[in-house]
């Protein structure tokens, strides 16, 4: 009998993904474990391996597909087997709709209903991370919209579809009717109350007749795109730059490199010493590592660093959990280790979850500095410029000025000012400064 490929449960809040590559095709000899095919979900792209080995008999998921976990999407077997059985057929879910002008939230969303941890409610009521937070964002609750997913689970495309119907439905008035002839009784109209503004119209991306390539955005720039809007939305961003001297970093970095490689496996760069004073930062500025739950202040009492690594189809950020509970070794390590297996799609889900901080090192591209944007739902992230070789003036022990050749780099704190005031993001910084300045971060 053929052996059923099934879509994986990629996580426990995951209910589909979609495929984004066949590394083998029908007729192909695969061996168990050999990378039989792609796939993408809200949290990581992932290579799958063949559960057996055999002959791929079929593809019953094409690329770009997305259908829930468990759906058959191969068949492996002896390749003078017939194909088993049909399985129910595989429908395409709904293309995304092209987001419009949003209609205001409503100012009381109906009561969610009672938890249902049951498959279907699960599917249903918690429905993608990326779906909850749209909806949480937009008042709405997930049991009162009707959804096309497995189980009846609301997509996010059932989401958008909602969403732009609610825009185009004109609601009611809200502003009271103006009296035709002044009445010194009638209420005084405020300016939300009396004026009507309407949407800014939609500008199209091209003109007629221009010369243009038109190129679908992939799944993974898609959740890009809506996470980074949804944080400009949801953050009041703030942003402070500070200039460090990074030469005695640069000096231990060069003196210890070689006994470092040999002793823990792994080469030295310069984040593992940004990651540490981070986390030294951190857990003096606690604010920096929570997150805002309507009017209440969540304090994260574990410290995950979320490192940004850019790929060459777009962006990702894998965690260090318990970053501070690691010496300078450890941070390396694992900071080497989730890059190398983000480039290769070996991550897991809970490897890109869970971060209650983020850094993101433009630098490595020359930047001066970056201001990046809030990985929600944190409420900071730090950048990393460039470190280049500067004059610098500098005052000798006994008083006296000099210039002297330094190497210097720009960080930049961007801070939601929620709750984060802007001397509380200086003082998080100048203790920044102060550790890579200073701190001999164990290796002395």
């Amino acid at each position: 009998m053929a052996f059923d490929v099934v879509m994986p449960q990629m996580g426990e809040s995951i209910a589909e993904a979609t495929v984004l590559k066949w590394h083998k095709q029908v007729g192909d000899v695969i061996a168990k474990d050999d990378t039989l095919y792609e796939i993408s979900t809200d949290k990581v792209d992932a290579e799958i391996p063949a559960p057996a080995g055999g002959t791929l008999l079929e593809i019953l998921v094409d690329v770009n597909l997305t259908v829930p976990v468990g759906t058959v999407v191969a068949r492996i077997g002896d390749a003078s087997e017939k194909p088993a059985g049909s399985v129910p057929p595989v429908v395409q879910l709904p293309t995304a709709i092209p987001v419009v002008a949003l209609a205001p939230a409503p100012t009381a969303a109906p009561a969610p209903l009672e938890d249902d941890n049951s498959l279907e409610g699960r599917l249903r009521t918690k429905s993608s991370p990326l779906v909850r937070e749209m909806a949480k964002q937009h008042g709405l609750d997930l049991a009162h919209i009707e959804g096309t997913g497995q189980a009846g689970r609301v997509t996010k495309e059932d989401l958008e579809a909602h969403l732009a119907k609610a825009a185009t439905t004109p609601p009611p008035s809200l502003a009271p009717r103006l009296p035709a002839v002044h009445d010194p009784s009638a209420p005084t109209l405020g300016l939300t109350a009396a004026l009507s503004v309407p949407p800014a119209p939609t500008l199209p991306a091209f003109a007629p007749g221009e010369r243009v390539k038109v190129e679908p955005m992939t799944r993974m720039r898609k959740l890009i795109a809506d996470g980074m809007v949804a944080s400009k939305r949801t953050s009041a961003h703030v942003y402070t730059v500070f200039e460090i001297d990074m030469t005695h970093v640069a000096q231990l970095r060069n003196k210890h490199k070689k006994a470092f490689e040999d002793q823990f496996g792994t080469k030295l760069s310069f984040m593992p010493f940004v990651m540490m004073a981070a986390c030294k930062a951190l857990r003096a500025y606690p604010v920096a590592n929570a997150s805002v739950d309507g009017d209440n202040i969540i304090y994260k009492q574990d410290l995950n660093l979320g490192i940004a690594v850019s790929l060459d189809w777009g962006l990702i950020v894998p965690v260090v959990k318990n970053a501070d509970m690691m010496n300078l070794g450890g941070l390396a390590r694992s900071l080497n280790d989730l890059a190398e297996r983000a480039r290769t799609k070996q991550l897991k889900p809970d490897e890109v979850s869970g971060g209650t901080f983020t850094i993101t090192n433009p630098g490595v591209y020359g930047d001066t500095f970056g201001l990046p944007i809030i990985n929600q739902p944190q409420v900071a992230i730090q950048g990393v410029g460039a470190i280049v070789k500067r004059p610098v003036v500098i005052t000798g022990p006994d008083g006296t000025d000099f210039i002297a050749i330094r190497q210097m780099m720009f960080s930049s704190l961007g801070f939601d000012h929620r709750i984060i005031d802007g001397a509380t993001g200086d003082l998080f910084m100048a203790f920044v400064k102060k550790e890579l300045e200073n701190s001999t971060f164990g290796l002395e």
